[in-house]
């Protein structure tokens, strides 16, 4: 019959603080090129150990523990609590990284403010080679600057008449942001994904960047998407859209 397990064996504690690799890293002393690729690494990551959890048919807080207190014997519990351990750790560093790429995004802001207002002081344009800031405020939140960000997403395809269609949405197009979902935060397209099921009914800002029709130069649209059922196809777009 086994052993009888307390139910906490699914919450296994882990100490927080970057872990990622074995070996304790400083994300502070990384670049912010650095940064985003740590970022995506652990995406991925996350992403595969997640895939590990799915064949088991579990999640991170599934219990491991038959209604009598006894392992279950229907999956692999050394596997799943390992990935759960491995997942919590990746976790923190993700959180810990994306602190710093916050940082630096305020960093980065700032300095462009600084540049302009110094310009204004002198009775000059900004000095060539220094961009000009998008918004006459630092950005205030990750989400504030996923606005000004690079694309995370390509429409690859739209359906006819579908919410995606009526918003203005094309193939080919770029997305910038959805809704709260931004270049820094988007986990592989799962927080638009979160975006679309929480927001079914009403309008979510889409951010997107577009190639102009005369074949040179983009231009940067801001849409307004409802994610809705019904509407003759599957999902709740009508459109495929894949990861940068």
């Amino acid at each position: 019959m086994g052993i009888p397990m307390d139910d906490n064996i699914h919450t296994p504690t882990v100490a927080s603080g970057p872990t990622s690799g074995g070996a304790p890293y400083d994300a502070s002393k990384l670049s912010m090129p650095e940064l985003m690729q740590e970022k995506e690494r652990i995406e991925e990551e996350l992403t595969a150990l997640s895939s590990v959890l799915k064949t088991h048919n579990v999640s991170m807080t599934s219990t491991l523990t038959t209604f009598d207190g006894y392992p279950r014997d229907d999956i692999d519990i050394a596997q799943v609590r390992t990935t759960r351990v491995r997942m919590i750790r990746l976790q923190n560093d993700h959180k810990e990284v994306m602190k710093y790429l916050e940082k630096g995004l305020h960093a980065h802001f700032a300095q462009l403010q600084n540049a302009q207002g110094v310009a204004t002081t002198n009775g000059s344009s900004v000095p060539s080679g220094v961009p000009a800031p998008v918004a006459a405020t630092t950005p205030t939140s990750i989400a504030d600057a996923g606005t000004l960000g690079t694309p995370f997403a390509k429409v690859n395809s739209v359906e006819p008449n579908s919410p995606a269609a009526q918003a203005g949405l094309k193939a080919g197009d770029t997305i910038r942001s959805f809704g709260d979902a931004n270049w820094l935060n988007h986990e592989r397209l799962t927080k638009v994904a979160e975006a679309v099921q929480q927001n079914e009914g009403r309008a979510v800002s889409v951010k997107v960047v577009r190639k102009n029709e005369s074949g040179s130069g983009t231009s940067s649209l801001d849409l307004q998407l409802t994610p809705r059922r019904n509407w003759g196809g599957r999902g709740l777009l009508g459109c495929h859209l894949v990861p940068l």
